[in-house]
C-alpha cells in the first residue's frame, strides 16, 4: 500500500489564515534548512495573499522571497497557489500578464503550481494551465469544494475530468472553508481514485474541527498527498497539525514515515516566533464552528476581523456572518474563496454597515454579476441582478477574451521606477501599491529614509511633541481628523479659537465639534482668503453638517493663519463623506485622469473617486446633480469613516 505524502503549508496558507499573512521572510530563514530535512512532498510558501501583503504591508519584494527560500530549501519542491486568471490578485488579468507571470515564478524557483478558479469555471484556467505546462513544472489543478444545491459529486467529477484532459499532473480537492466531512472526503477521494489517472491531494482547514478526521478518511480512501502545517500555526482557521496526523498514522499501513521528534523541534521555533511577534494561536470557538452554516473560510475570517476593525465595526461581525449566506445564495452560490469570497464578503459588510442592502455596490460585485469573473455556479436572482446592473446583460464568453493585452504599455508607465522584469509584472498586478513600494524602496536605497517595518508605521505617524493644554483629546484620536463632543455644554468663540489653534499647531487636519446647539466643522486648507467672522451661537437649532452661526459677532484673532477658518455653509452645498475607512484615489489608475475636478458637473450616480478598502476598489458615486466645488482629500491618502471627501453645489 502506498504511503501518503504531506505538503507543509506553514509558510503560506497557515499564516495567511491565522496571522493575516504577516510572517516576514526573515522570520522563515532560521528554520528553513530543518524543514527541508523533514521529507515533505512540497512546501507551499508563495502565492495567495503573500504577494499582495509583501508590497502593501511588509515592504518586501515577493520575488526575492522565492529566491531567498530556494537558497535554503534544496530538496523539497516549492509550491505556490495561483488564482487562475486572477494570478495573485482579485480580478481577471489580461492573458499577456498571466503569460509573463508564470514563467517568471518558475524561473525564480516555483516547482509546483497549484491552480484554481473560484467558480470552477475551467475557461478561466485555460491560459494559466498552458503557461504552466510550457515551463515544464508540475501543474496541480484544483476542484474547489463547497456546499450548495448545485455542488454535487457529479459536478466535482466532471470538473476534475476536464482538468485532467487539460494536462493536470495532479488534482487537488480544495476545501478552503473546512466544510468537507470525513465520510464525504472518503467518498469523494474514492470516486476520484476510481475515475482519474493522476494523483489526488486533499487541502482542508481545521476551522470547524473536522480536518483531522477528513484527512484520515481520505488516507484510507487512497489519497496521495494531504496538507498540514506545524502545530503553532495549526487549528482554528488554519490547517490541521502535522504532528497529530503523523502520530495518528504511525504503525498503520499509511504511516508517512516522518520523524515526529524533528517535527516538534521545528514547532518549537514557530512557537517562539509566535510569542515574540504577538501572533495568535489557532482556536476553534463556537463562532468558528458556525462555518457549517456561513461557510466563511479561514483566511476570509481573519481578513473580516481586520476589515471590521478598520471600519471600527468589529461588534457587527455576527451580523456580517449572518448576511454572507444570504448574499451568496442571491449571487448564485459562488464558493467562498478568493476572489469571490471578497466579492461576497464586502457586499455583506456594506449591507450591514450602511443599514440598507445593496445601497452601495462595489465595482467588483458589479463585475461579478456582469460575468467578468466567470460563470456563476447557479443563476443569479433576477431581482438582485436588476438591482446591481439594471437592464445590462451579462457576458457569456471567457471573461479574459474581453481584456486588452496591456503589459507592454504598463511597462512604459513605470519604466522610471522599475529595476527588473519582475518589477514590471508587480506593477501590472497592483499598479498603485507597486508604485508606492518602488518609491519607498528607492528612498531607502538613497538613504532618504530608514526601512520601516509594518508595526513602526503607526509609530512614525504619531506626533513627536508633547501635547499642549487642551490638545490631549484630539491627540488621542487619529492625527488626520478628530471629533469633539460637548453634550449638554455650551461653546463660545474662545472655545472655537482654541480648536483653531489646535489645528494650526498639530497635524490634526479636521475637527468635528458638536454641542446641543451647534455642529461645527473646522478644516485646514479650505480658504485662501482672510478668515470670515464667526459669531456666538444663538438659540438652539438642529445640528447640521458644516459651519454654524448665530446672531451677534466677534472677529477671530487675525494672528490665526488664513488657511484655517469657520464659515456658514451655503444651503445647497452637499458633503460627500467616506462610507468606510480606506485609501482615497481620484483616478482608477495612477496615470489615468481623475474622475472629477473642481468645477466638474456631475449627475446622480456619476463616479467621484475610488476608496480602496477590504482589498477592493469601491467607487463612490454622486447622490445628487450639481457641481464639484471642493475636493477635500489628497490623492492616495487614508480616509476615515464619515470623513468629508467632496463638496458639491447641488442643483436644487
Amino acid at each position: 500500500m502506498k504511503r501518503p505524502r504531506i505538503t507543509d503549508t506553514t509558510l503560506r496558507d497557515a499564516h495567511q489564515s491565522l496571522w493575516a499573512t504577516r510572517m516576514r521572510t526573515e522570520d522563515m530563514l532560521p528554520i528553513l534548512e530543518e524543514i527541508d530535512k523533514v521529507g515533505y512532498f512540497s512546501l507551499e510558501m508563495w502565492g495567495g495573499a503573500t504577494f499582495d501583503v509583501c508590497i502593501r504591508y511588509l515592504n518586501e519584494d515577493p520575488w526575492e522571497r522565492i529566491r531567498t527560500i530556494k537558497k535554503y530549501v534544496k530538496q523539497t519542491p516549492l509550491q505556490m497557489l495561483l488564482r487562475g486568471q486572477n494570478i495573485v490578485g482579485y480580478a481577471n488579468y489580461p492573458d499577456d500578464v498571466v503569460e509573463a507571470f508564470v514563467p517568471m515564478a518558475a524561473e525564480c524557483g516555483i516547482d509546483i503550481f497549484r491552480v484554481f478558479d473560484a467558480l470552477n469555471d475551467v475557461r478561466n484556467l485555460d491560459v494559466p494551465v498552458r503557461a504552466v505546462k510550457k515551463t515544464g513544472k508540475h501543474l496541480q489543478a484544483c476542484v474547489v469544494y463547497t456546499l450548495s444545491p448545485v455542488h454535487t459529486y457529479e459536478h466535482y467529477l466532471e470538473t476534475a475530468l476536464r482538468l485532467q484532459d487539460m494536462g493536470a499532473d495532479s488534482i487537488c480537492i480544495k476545501d478552503m472553508a473546512g466544510m468537507i466531512a470525513p465520510y464525504v472526503a472518503y467518498d469523494l477521494v474514492s470516486l476520484f481514485k476510481e475515475k482519474l489517472d493522476v494523483p489526488i491531494q486533499l487541502h482542508t482547514h481545521y476551522i470547524g474541527g473536522m480536518a483531522i478526521g477528513a484527512c484520515l478518511k481520505a488516507v484510507e480512501a487512497g489519497v496521495d498527498v494531504f496538507d498540514a502545517c506545524s502545530g503553532p500555526l495549526a487549528f482554528g482557521s488554519s490547517q490541521p497539525p502535522v504532528e497529530t496526523l503523523v502520530r495518528a498514522l504511525q504503525g498503520t499501513p499509511w504511516d508517512p514515515g516522518l520523524d515526529i521528534h524533528h517535527l516538534f523541534e521545528i514547532a518549537n521555533y514557530w512557537e517562539e516566533l509566535r510569542r515574540r511577534r504577538g501572533f495568535e494561536r489557532g482556536v476553534t470557538r463556537i463562532s468558528d464552528m458556525k462555518v457549517f452554516d456561513h461557510q466563511v473560510p479561514g483566511g476570509m475570517i481573519t481578513n473580516l476581523v481586520i476589515q471590521l476593525e478598520e471600519q471600527k465595526a468589529l461588534h457587527r461581525m455576527n451580523d456580517v456572518l449572518e448576511e454572507i449566506p444570504r448574499v451568496r445564495a442571491e449571487l448564485g452560490y459562488p464558493p467562498l474563496v478568493t476572489p469571490t469570497s471578497q466579492v461576497v464578503g464586502i457586499q455583506a459588510v456594506l449591507n450591514v454597515l450602511l443599514g440598507e442592502r445593496y445601497k452601495m455596490v462595489p465595482q467588483e460585485v458589479k463585475d461579478y454579476v456582469r460575468g467578468f469573473y466567470g460563470r456563476p455556479p447557479a443563476p443569479i436572482k433576477d431581482e438582485i441582478k436588476h438591482l446591481i446592473i439594471g437592464e445590462e446583460e451579462p457576458i457569456t464568453c471567457r471573461p479574459a477574451d474581453l481584456l486588452e493585452c496591456r503589459f507592454e504599455k504598463m511597462k512604459e508607465e513605470i519604466r522610471d521606477l522599475a529595476e527588473s522584469e519582475e518589477d514590471y509584472i508587480t506593477y501590472a498586478l497592483f499598479p498603485q501599491i507597486a508604485k508606492k513600494f518602488f518609491e519607498y524602496r528607492l528612498k531607502v536605497r538613497n538613504g532618504e529614509i530608514q526601512p520601516i517595518a509594518e508595526e513602526d508605521q503607526k509609530e512614525a505617524a504619531r506626533p513627536e511633541e508633547a501635547p499642549k493644554k487642551g490638545q490631549d483629546a484630539a491627540r488621542a484620536a487619529k492625527p488626520e481628523i478628530s471629533q469633539v463632543s460637548r453634550e449638554g455644554g455650551a461653546m463660545n468663540v474662545e472655545d472655537v479659537k482654541e480648536f483653531i489653534r489646535l489645528i494650526h499647531e498639530t497635524n490634526v487636519n479636521e475637527l468635528h465639534i458638536e454641542t446641543a446647539s451647534m455642529k461645527v466643522n473646522i478644516r485646514k486648507g479650505v480658504f485662501n482668503e482672510a478668515p470670515p467672522v464667526f459669531s456666538d451661537p444663538g438659540p438652539a437649532q438642529p445640528a447640521s453638517s458644516g459651519f454654524s452661526h448665530g446672531p451677534g459677532s466677534d472677529s477671530l484673532n487675525p494672528a490665526f493663519p488664513p488657511e484655517t477658518a469657520v464659515r456658514e455653509r451655503p444651503a445647497n452645498l452637499v458633503e460627500v463623506a467616506a462610507p468606510m475607512v480606506g485609501t482615497f484615489y481620484r483616478a482608477p489608475a495612477p496615470d489615468a485622469p481623475p474622475f472629477v475636478e473642481v468645477g466638474t458637473k456631475v449627475r446622480k450616480g456619476d463616479t467621484l473617486c475610488i476608496i480602496e478598502a477590504m482589498k477592493l476598489m469601491n467607487e463612490i458615486e454622486a447622490e445628487c446633480e450639481g457641481e464639484v466645488v471642493e475636493i477635500l482629500v489628497e490623492n492616495a491618502q487614508p480616509v476615515e469613516f464619515g470623513q468629508a471627501l467632496f463638496l458639491i453645489a447641488s442643483e436644487l
